[in-house]
């Protein structure tokens, strides 16, 4: 009942005339508020439009950017938190991988000239190849970066993940060259689709709204049947085994256990972590994963963090354990693609892979899971 609920909810919010924008828009100097862009299930950002096409973006703990078009002139007397990004945006230093997918998706890979991620660290093709042609440089990690090489390319912003908080220096240096910062918060949302709605604002920076509205539509489509599905009341259990022999699963109320539910499954730790600490996975010992999720229906094995498996003997290798448990006694044990938590405009082929499993579909339809044997 409660995904039929949520799935009701869902479509009232894309009903045409909806109007999900920003409550009171900030009035700013100089400039005449025109409209807010709607969003369906993103709640960590907002974007504000203001007549002469100039935009707004508030991230929820995150600042507030004035995106300022190539040929106007910057408004005085602008709050001190609202960091200025004069377009045209083509010289990024992007060091949060998450956001490199919304890049590839709204053609805007040639906007970015620095990475934060070495060639083969990525597994958006779009960026292997931008780096194997060198239009793409690796300019240093996150806590790292190499500052003449992002100064003498002319970096124009840097898109920073949350890990920046973890070395503030390396944000007062880069704002010392006169280079704003973003901090990328997807992974904040509630909602998998939120996490794809991100899509909106990047296309912001690029000025392709148009085409991320048409890309995002395609993705909420793809849904249409799974959300008025039935509830298979199907377990499922997420997980990875760490080089110490700890299980990795997702929080309770993380979004690759909404994803879960969204599907028609019922994530296996109905009650594991707490809402006060950010990280959205639990290590815990083998013996109580065995508890938890020894009769689960479908076991799917993490790969994006230590590889790829191809065959059960090379999860038997990890935990002896694991034999006996009831999705694998039953030949139903998946394995993620290594590309999954990159592709982040593609949760929704995800859920898509997720109800196939539970409703018996074929691998070959599948786009980031595949069957162990």
């Amino acid at each position: 009942m409660k995904r039929i609920l949520f799935s009701l909810l869902a479509l009232l919010i894309l009903l045409p005339g909806s109007d999900v924008s920003a409550q009171g828009a900030e009035e700013l100097p100089d400039l005449t508020y025109d409209h807010s862009m709607e969003l369906s299930y993103a709640e960590r950002f907002s974007v504000d439009y203001y007549e002469g096409g100039y935009a707004l973006l508030t991230i929820e703990d995150g600042g507030r950017y004035l995106v300022v078009p190539e040929d106007a002139e910057t408004p005085e007397g602008l709050e001190a938190d609202i960091t200025v990004l004069k377009k045209p945006l083509d010289k990024i230093y992007l060091v949060a991988t998450s956001a490199m997918d919304y890049f590839a998706a709204l053609d805007g890979i040639d906007s970015l000239r620095l990475s934060g991620t070495q060639e083969d660290g990525w597994y958006i093709p779009e960026a292997k190849a931008a780096m194997e042609a060198g239009d793409l440089l690796y300019a240093g990690k996150y806590s790292a970066p190499d500052y003449e090489l992002i100064v003498s390319e002319g970096c124009d912003l840097a898109i920073e993940s949350t890990m920046i908080y973890h070395t503030p220096e390396v944000e007062e240096m880069l704002e010392e060259f006169d280079i704003p910062v973003l901090v990328e918060r997807s992974s904040y949302e509630p909602h998998p689709l939120g996490r794809a709605e991100w899509m909106k604002l990047y296309a912001v920076l690029l000025g392709k709204e148009e085409l991320a509205e048409q890309l995002f539509a395609e993705q909420t489509e793809k849904l249409a049947d799974v959300l008025g599905g039935e509830e298979t009341g199907k377990k499922v259990a997420f997980f990875y085994i760490t080089s110490n022999g700890y299980v990795n699963v997702r929080k309770t109320n993380d979004y690759v256990s909404k994803m879960i539910e969204l599907a028609g499954g019922e994530y296996v730790f109905q009650d594991l972590g707490d809402e006060e600490n950010a990280l959205s996975t639990v290590n815990m010992q083998m013996e109580d994963f065995y508890a938890g999720a020894k009769d689960a229906d479908v076991l799917i094995y993490n790969s994006t963090i230590d590889g790829q498996i191809e065959n059960l003997d090379e999860l038997f290798e990890k935990s002896e354990l694991l034999k006996d448990f009831r999705a694998v006694q039953e030949g139903n044990v998946w394995c993620t693609t290594q590309n999954l938590f990159q592709k982040t405009t593609g949760l929704a082929d995800m859920i898509v892979d997720i109800h196939a499993v539970l409703n018996g579909g074929q691998p070959e339809d599948m786009t980031y899971l595949y069957p162990l044997k």
